[in-house]
């Protein structure tokens, strides 16, 4: 009996969070992974340890996904971990690496909007573009969108404005890439108790009750609501899903 090819994902700022949370679930799902982070390399690689527990192979990358002259490099080294796992090509790529913004529209600062437009588009459109040609034929990709381009959050306007432009490049990218058959999805998580914002719900009770008291199912989301329902997105299970917006958010301000 033929045994089946492992599948092989890209996952951007897999180190924490809901990058985490993917790479595991990928994992549980027999899927590989190269991964990045941007500094913290011991927590990287407690992740890839993990993965490598489940019988799994992990890649560790560092890389700024803000840094667009880093990208080739960058192209090189995943090139040259994916023949030592075996393969060629990968097949599932999750832009998922950002950086958190909170100023009212009157004070953010022109830093500021760049900050955001190198890691939040400018970095996922160019990564993208560098990595296609790596990508198999018939490969998926999902961009991580937010909540926040739905439910208007006063002093989230500049980093939802990125994330609103990223949901309009995933319809051009699906109509582009449909001649390889390529499949690209956003995913729009709603508030997330992790380490992003400085932790704010996860640790700030208030805010926590104040997101679970306008979510229709009662809570604040967990890194567990979003990282099994992305490997299932991937999965073949999904394969006529293309070209969509999915909110994972419990059901925030309906």
């Amino acid at each position: 009996m033929t045994q089946p090819i492992t599948k092989i994902a890209i996952v951007t700022g897999g180190s924490r969070g809901l990058g985490r949370n993917i790479v595991l679930n990928l994992a549980k799902r027999g899927v590989d992974s190269i991964f990045t982070y941007n500094s913290n390399q011991a927590e990287a690689e407690k992740v890839a340890k993990l993965v490598q527990e489940m019988g799994r192979k992990a890649v560790t990358l560092q890389l700024d996904t803000g840094k667009v002259s880093s990208f080739d490099p960058f192209v090189q080294s995943v090139s040259k971990a994916l023949t030592e796992m075996g393969a060629e090509r990968f097949d599932y790529l999750v832009n998922n690496a950002g950086i958190s913004h909170h100023n009212a529209f009157t004070q953010t600062t022109e830093q500021e909007l760049d900050s955001l437009y190198n890691v939040h588009f400018k970095g996922v459109f160019f990564l993208t573009q560098k990595l296609l040609p790596l990508m198999n034929d018939g490969g998926r990709i999902v961009n991580i969108s937010s909540g926040l381009t739905r439910i208007i959050m006063p002093g989230s306007g500049a980093y939802a404005s990125m994330k609103g432009a990223i949901e309009v490049m995933t319809r051009y990218l699906a109509l582009e890439l449909g001649p390889r058959k390529i499949a690209v999805n956003v995913v729009a998580p709603g508030a997330i108790a992790t380490d992003f914002s400085g932790g704010m719900v996860r640790d700030n009770p208030d805010l926590n009750k104040r997101v679970a008291d306008m979510t229709a199912l009662g809570r604040a989301g967990l890194p567990d609501d979003i990282g099994p329902m992305i490997a299932s997105l991937l999965s073949e299970d999904n394969r006529w899903v293309n070209a969509q917006r999915i909110e994972v958010s419990g059901g925030m301000s309906i």
